[in-house]
């Protein structure tokens, strides 16, 4: 009677097991989307500008942490023998200040020109960007894929029956980290300027703010937001294999969820980003098996939460409404 019991108990577990190992894979793959959300919407917000680039952005990011980390071990050569955790982490940020440095340079000579010009112009230029990048980073990957050697691996955490990622963990630590950084970078006068550029460029002028440097601030934050998402979308579980050709296409994952939450909203970045993890990783869980939904039903269900808050509320969840004189 007792195996009995003790056999149901564990039967009843199995739900519950499964729902909350998805739940904390859904909610640290929407980290990822949340931080590439992040660093789109915050040059859209400050820009009006579409970055098409931002994918290569992404995996250019990744690249220099495999390249600083791995190749050139770069820490390791200026701070001699240390933990393997703080020289990934120091190839992690000498890495994405560069790609910022990389976000400044892009607006300064390509964006900063076009200001005036039909935003549609400025979207190609973009594109044009996101070719030439993904080119250049190809090339210097060799067309192959690269380790970034971060030191977690697919070591796991345990407690219970819950099983989670370091990795994911640390994803998930980073983005609330960004979060708050964020809030308090945007009650600082600087934020001040960009909130007061992102609402009304001519106004933000009249006032004295540069309105060039603020988008030279913001595409620097894009940037580096960017550099973050494609190198945690570069380690296990999520990229196993290490930062390749296919780590741009990537950062076009988290597309839904900037629509989602608002193009122009930064919490909603946040929201859409988690959302659609979760929604993607649940119906991977538990629609993977559902023969005629086919193998990849789990990759388009973001695109149909996309496709249905759009019916609803074309700004998004967060987004700002505005009213059009016809």
């Amino acid at each position: 009677m007792i195996g009995v019991l003790a056999s149901a108990h564990v039967v009843a577990q199995v739900p519950i097991e499964k729902f909350l190992n998805a739940l904390g894979s859904g909610i640290a793959l929407g980290a990822i989307y949340a931080l590439l959300a992040l660093g789109f919407v915050i040059i859209f917000k400050a820009t009006q500008v579409v970055n098409f680039a931002h994918g290569a952005i992404a995996a250019l990011g990744a690249y220099l942490v495999a390249y600083f980390a791995t190749t050139a071990n770069i820490p390791g050569r200026w701070f001699g023998d240390i933990p393997q955790t703080l020289s990934w982490t120091l190839s992690v940020l000498l890495a994405v200040v560069l790609t910022a440095f990389i976000g400044i340079v892009i607006e300064r000579i390509t964006i900063r020109p076009m200001i005036g010009e039909p935003l549609f112009a400025v979207a190609m230029i973009t594109l044009g960007l996101d070719l030439i990048i993904r080119t250049i980073t190809n090339d210097l990957l060799d067309n192959t894929t690269k380790g970034l050697g971060d030191p977690w691996g697919i070591k796991v955490v345990e407690i219970g029956f819950f099983r989670i990622g370091q990795t994911q963990i640390v994803t998930v630590v980073v983005l609330i980290f960004v979060g708050l950084a964020l809030a308090w970078f945007f009650k600082t006068r600087t934020g001040i300027a960009v909130r007061a550029t992102a609402f009304d460029q001519e106004a933000a002028l009249a006032q004295g703010i540069s309105v060039g440097r603020v988008f030279a601030i913001a595409w620097a934050i894009g940037a580096g937001l960017a550099a973050l998402g494609g190198i945690f979308a570069s380690v296990p579980p999520r990229g196993a294999a290490g930062v390749g050709p296919f780590t741009a296409f990537f950062a076009f994952r988290a597309f839904p969820a900037v629509i989602i939450g608002g193009l122009d909203s930064v919490k909603g970045a946040v929201f859409g980003g988690l959302l659609v993890g979760v929604a993607e990783v649940m119906a991977g869980t538990y629609l993977g098996g559902v023969s005629w939904l086919g193998t990849g039903f789990a990759g388009i269900v973001p695109w149909l939460l996309m496709m249905a808050v759009l019916v609803v509320r074309p700004y998004g969840l967060f987004g700002t409404e505005e009213i059009r004189r016809v």
